[in-house]
Parts: structure tokens; C-alpha cells; sequence
């Protein structure tokens, strides 16, 4: 019998991060690594990530549609609730021998709720990281539920030995989502990813050739009803910046269609004249697009972790990422029109950075592979003094 593994996608930022590690599980003799997607990985309007995970070869198990569209926070908790109740049924037929979340979205607490009650081990990624959003608590409760830890670094650990876990559950393995980046950096066709823009987005044709910058902006879930103000601010200041822009529609948490409408609403009025808007594009194109740009603006932990790795130049806005480990490749300003245009000028003229390993070394895949491939013990788990 192989030893089954089942990974839940949730969004598209999930698979990005464990794809490397589902792929090498596959290799290994004795091992069926497959595929639970829910949330926002279906949904056409955030680029239905299934098809990706489908098209890489990898076996999705079943599809659950558990995403409560809008801008209240109370969509996240639905969403979440949906999340359980979908889950546990779903892991009760698929009787997995160890469920894998992902990071910190609200829908993966859905996820360990159900593991947990269903009595079904549960593995975690990114575990022990700090962040200024809701996403941190989420975070810290999929860790106290979780039998298996797989962290970034060795300040992650401490964090979730703080939290009473066994030293033995907790492995190092760096950021899996660096793995794309070693891998594609220098691998990928430039005129394939000039063609992906052009096919995906909407706006002035794209030529990789010329300067760009990137836009990435996600909603602070905390105060949501600020977005569409915050979401107009950076795209006022990004019209005065004079290079052009890629701008990304943000994920769907709370808040998510301000942002849009905030987008639309410069589009309306004329304003980005030379940005081309994009809803989603494969994660090996995604850090290819950000190794070439000039910078990255917004609040994505793409700033913090692929960025870091590349030594591209990243204006990290608000307190979203509030706290996390750092490179010196990322620039924090608050909600502050001149601070933001300040910021971003500064990075233009800095250039690329030296790449930082505070995330790992691009090969997390094969290391949690590796850890997931053994046999641990998931009984009696305490609190650990």
C-alpha cells in the first residue's frame, strides 16, 4: 500500500509554495501525493489555479467550491466555516495518511479544524512567522494543530518551540516557493513570458524589453474598509512614477473588491495609459516577471521571500507584512503618497540587490519530500514546557 498524502490548495500563492515538494514526493517509491483544491484555486477570477496543478501532472483528488465572494469580513469566516464541513467529508472518503496546509490564509484553518477532528496527521508549511495581518493568527492556530512542522528558518523555529511543540515535529526546510525561483530564473523562453502577458492581460501591449515595475496589492484584512482609499493612493502615485507598470488584481480576502474597483476606476478615468492588468499567471512566469523587473510595489510576501532571493528592489506598503524577516532589498512605508513615491524612486536608483538565503536555499521541495516520505509517531501530542 502507498503512503498517501494529500495537499490542500486553497489559492493560488499555495501551490506556488508546495509544488516543488509534491512533484519530488511523487518520485519517491512508495509514495501517492495528490490534490484536495478549494477556495480561490477554482475561481476563474482569481486565475482557477486547478487547471495549473492539473496541467503539471499532479492528480486533483476532488474540487470543492467553498469560496463566499465580497468585501465584508464575514466572507473569510463563511468561507472558513465552508471550508470544515467540505474538508471533513472530503478527507473521510479520501482516508488520507497525512494532510498538508499551507501558510496562513483563513481558508487553511478550515483545513486543519477538519484534519484535526476527523483524526486524519496533519503537516504545516511556513509555520512560526510573524506578519501585521489576521493571517498571523491563522498561522499560529494551524501550528498548535498541526503534528508536523516544516519552517523557513531557524527564527520560525524558535517561534514554534515557543508555542509548546515537540523539537522533533519541527524541520527546516526554507521557503518551497524559492524552489521556482532557482529553477526558472535563468531557464525560462523571454518571449514566452513576453507572450503569457500579452494573452493574460488587458492594457498596452507588453514588451519585456522595455523598464517595468510590478504591482501587487492585497487588502489589510483588519481594516478592509480603507482598501479602495489605499488601493487609489498607490495607483495616483504609481501614474506619477515614469515607468511602466504591471499591475496584478489582489487575492480574495476581505477588502479584495475595493481593490478592483479602485483599478477599474483609474482605468475609467484615463489614468495608467501604459500599464498593462493582470488577474493570474504561473508561478514559474510570476518570478521570472519579478527577476526582471525594476522593483515591486504593494504589500505581497512575494517582497519579502522570492524578492529577497533575486535581490529585486521591493516597496513593501502598510503593515500587512508588518514584522516578518527581512532582506535589505525591502523598503517599509506607510500609507503616505509622498513616502510611497519617495520610496519607490530610491529603489529605481538602487538597483538589483545581493540575494539573501534568509529563506533557504531553493531546494525546500526535495527536504520536505523527504521529511513527509518517513515514519513519525502522532500520538499524544502536549503541550511541551
Amino acid at each position: 500500500m502507498k503512503k498517501k498524502i494529500l495537499f490542500c490548495i486553497t489559492a493560488r500563492a499555495s501551490y506556488s509554495r508546495i509544488k516543488n515538494a509534491i512533484l519530488a514526493l511523487k518520485k519517491k517509491k512508495g509514495m501517492e501525493a495528490i490534490v484536495l483544491a478549494s477556495g480561490s484555486a477554482l475561481l476563474d477570477n482569481y486565475g482557477r489555479v486547478v487547471e495549473l496543478i492539473k496541467k503539471d501532472g499532479i492528480q486533483v483528488v476532488e474540487e470543492l467550491y467553498t469560496s463566499f465572494e465580497g468585501d465584508a469580513s464575514i466572507g473569510m469566516a463563511l468561507t472558513t466555516a465552508s471550508t470544515i464541513e467540505a474538508s471533513a467529508r472530503s478527507f473521510t472518503r479520501i482516508s488520507p495518511d497525512l494532510v498538508v496546509t499551507i501558510a496562513d490564509r483563513y481558508e487553511t484553518l478550515g483545513t486543519s479544524i477538519a484534519a484535526s477532528y476527523c483524526g486524519f496527521p496533519l503537516a504545516h508549511i511556513q509555520g512560526g512567522e510573524v506578519t501585521g495581518n489576521i493571517d498571523e493568527r491563522v498561522r499560529h492556530a494551524n501550528t498548535k494543530l498541526s503534528d508536523i512542522h516544516l519552517v523557513s528558518n531557524s527564527d520560525s523555529k524558535s517561534r514554534v518551540i515557543k508555542m509548546g511543540e515537540k523539537k522533533s515535529s519541527i524541520f527546516i526546510t526554507g521557503c518551497p516557493s524559492l524552489d521556482i525561483v532557482r529553477e526558472e530564473k535563468k531557464n525560462l523562453d523571454i518571449q514566452q513570458l513576453e507572450d503569457c502577458i500579452n494573452y493574460n492581460g488587458v492594457g498596452e501591449k507588453f514588451k519585456i524589453s522595455e523598464p517595468f515595475i510590478v504591482v501587487l496589492q492585497h487588502s489589510e484584512t483588519e481594516s478592509y474598509e480603507y482598501s479602495f482609499n489605499r488601493m487609489m493612493m498607490t495607483l495616483k502615485v504609481i501614474d506619477r512614477i515614469k515607468i511602466r507598470p504591471l499591475i496584478f488584481w489582489p487575492n480574495i480576502d476581505a477588502g479584495s473588491n475595493a481593490i478592483s474597483k479602485a483599478i477599474r476606476v483609474m482605468r475609467e478615468k484615463g489614468a495608467l495609459k501604459s500599464a498593462r492588468f493582470i488577474k493570474n499567471i504561473e508561478s514559474r512566469m510570476f518570478v521570472k516577471l519579478l527577476s526582471l523587473s525594476r522593483c515591486l510595489i504593494g504589500n505581497s510576501s512575494a517582497a519579502i521571500r522570492e524578492c529577497s532571493f533575486m535581490g529585486v528592489p521591493a516597496v513593501n506598503i502598510g503593515r500587512r507584512q508588518e514584522g516578518r524577516l527581512c532582506a535589505k532589498n525591502v523598503m517599509h512605508v506607510g500609507w503616505n503618497s509622498n513616502q510611497i513615491f519617495n520610496s519607490i524612486n530610491k529603489q529605481l536608483q538602487n538597483g538589483h540587490y545581493k540575494s539573501s538565503k534568509i529563506y533557504g536555499d531553493g531546494f525546500a521541495g526535495k527536504k520536505i519530500a523527504e521529511v513527509l516520505s518517513k515514519s513519525h509517531s502522532f500520538k499524544n501530542k502536549r503541550f511541551v514546557d
